[in-house]
């Protein structure tokens, strides 16, 4: 993890709270990693690729492996989520801009319902607008009741506790 993510100490905090919420709550924990090939910064085996120490899977919790943008390209998280009769998603991670993005996008695109609780997910800042720029950019302007439903970290944990 790198500390020049937007907000990373309540980013890293919040999403180790909804983990354990979601534990707590028998609500599924599915993980997504990105992988670019052998050779690429993010490549099985790289830094970069391992899924954050502070967020590790148990053994009995799902990681699809994807090569794009988007968690649902060709990773068989979609027909997981149907045959669970899935519909709606929490979703967190890195970077806004990139990986939520296309996944935000995607997943409404497919039906489901998309959930991005406040400051639980971040990104670095780019060569046009800084982190916190592409943050409110994404969270407060381009998915809220477009693609997504941005709320509360408070009302996620409300509605995981129901």
């Amino acid at each position: 993890m790198n500390n020049d993510l937007y907000e990373f100490e309540t980013f890293v905090y919040r999403i180790k709270t909804l983990i354990k919420e979601a534990r707590n709550n028998n609500i599924e924990v599915i993980y997504v990693r990105h992988d670019d090939g052998v050779g690429q910064k993010l490549t099985k085996g790289a830094l970069g690729y391992e899924i954050y120490e502070e967020f590790q899977p148990m053994p009995n919790e799902r990681v699809f492996d994807k090569n794009v943008n988007s968690a649902f390209k060709d990773t068989g998280l979609l027909d997981y989520l149907h045959e669970k009769d899935e519909d709606t998603i929490i979703i967190v991670g890195l970077q806004t801009d990139y990986c939520i993005d296309a996944t935000v996008k995607c997943g409404f695109e497919h039906g489901l319902k998309m959930i991005v609780p406040a400051n639980t997910n971040s990104t670095l800042d780019n060569a046009y607008m800084t982190a916190e720029k592409s943050y409110r950019y994404y969270n407060q302007f381009m998915w809220n009741g477009r693609y997504a439903e941005c709320i509360s970290f408070e009302k996620t944990l409300e509605l995981m506790n129901r």
